[in-house]
């Protein structure tokens, strides 16, 4: 009988493109195209990504109460509006404003406040993290692509270094189980930098890093440390811009839970599963036949209860 593990690798295949196109991207998405194009100095990422942030609210600000709320000048908010491709800040704000009113209206259900303790309002946030990436997987390309690309890096690196750590920890436990050669890198400095450049050295290609808030100074250097020795990154982060999304190949934002004391990570942890899958899909015969190795493994030495 197939492990768990194994009929949903043989059931759960991934297939490319636009599955729900009735579903818009979700505005964080369509904040991107918009603003991961051009580079922007440090000021015009802040303005950026407070959009990012606030869109519902900041689509309807005035370039004067933008940039107050920034902290820049209203002439950075109008050099903002021309590098991201507008004639000024009134034709951004108006596609702002459509991002923001069909985000609105996708949630007619939506109760005008929040209602419940904290707890439930921190759960209700994680729901809409959730909700978020269930638009951005309506066209999969990207995963499946990325899947496929860590899939044949051999070996292939993961590295999460502070708080990233546990959720580099999961995705490295796993990915072994379908990949022949996983190394993990929980951390820095000059452990890193050895563990990065005996990677490439070694024949891999990617690199997977967690960047996940508070942002590490020390996972930037590995990043650009890895870069710089050949490797390709891809990125599993919270923010769609800023100095990591900047050095990575491929970046995938989500959100996190930060309602109560310590962040919680329902999304970056779904992402996770998701290029894990996209991995197993790309070469479903490794797969196979190492799940089936490591099932006789495990009965043989009785890893596990008998449930």
């Amino acid at each position: 009988m197939p492990s768990p593990q194994q009929a949903r690798a043989q059931a759960s295949a991934i297939t490319s493109g636009k599955t729900a196109p009735e579903v818009g991207a979700a505005p964080t998405s369509q904040l991107r195209e918009l603003f991961d194009g051009p580079r922007l100095s440090p000021g015009q990422r802040r303005i950026a990504q407070y959009l990012i942030e606030h869109i519902t609210e900041a689509a309807f600000l005035s370039i004067t109460d933008l940039a107050e709320r920034v902290g820049v000048s209203q002439p950075s908010v109008t050099r903002f509006a021309a590098a991201v491709g507008f004639s000024g800040y009134p034709a951004l704000r108006e596609k702002l404003q459509a991002i923001a009113l069909s985000t609105l209206s996708s949630t007619p259900g939506a109760p005008a406040e929040d209602h419940g303790n904290e707890l439930q309002l921190a759960v209700d946030a994680e729901i809409e993290n959730l909700e978020n990436l269930r638009r951005d997987f309506a066209d999969p390309d990207q995963v499946i692509a990325i899947g496929r690309a860590l899939s044949q890096s051999t070996p292939l690196t993961v590295l999460g270094l502070r708080i990233s750590v546990s959720l580099a920890e999961y995705f490295a436990y796993a990915a072994r189980r379908i990949h022949p050669d996983v190394r993990l890198v929980t951390r820095g400095g000059s452990v890193a930098y050895d563990a990065l450049l005996q990677s490439r050295e070694a024949g891999g290609t990617w690199l997977l890093a967690f960047g996940m808030p508070r942002h590490a100074q020390e996972t930037l250097t590995a990043v650009r440390v890895a870069r710089s020795a050949g490797l390709k990154v891809a990125l599993i982060t919270d923010l769609a811009l800023g100095p990591l999304a900047d050095e990575a190949d491929a970046t995938f934002t989500v959100g996190t839970g930060a309602r109560l004391v310590f962040d919680s990570y329902a999304a970056p942890v779904m992402m996770s599963a998701a290029l894990l899958q996209a991995m197993s899909d790309a070469d479903p015969e490794r797969t196979q036949a190492r799940l089936e190795e490591y099932e006789q493994i495990a009965e043989q030495h009785q890893f596990f209860l008998k449930d």
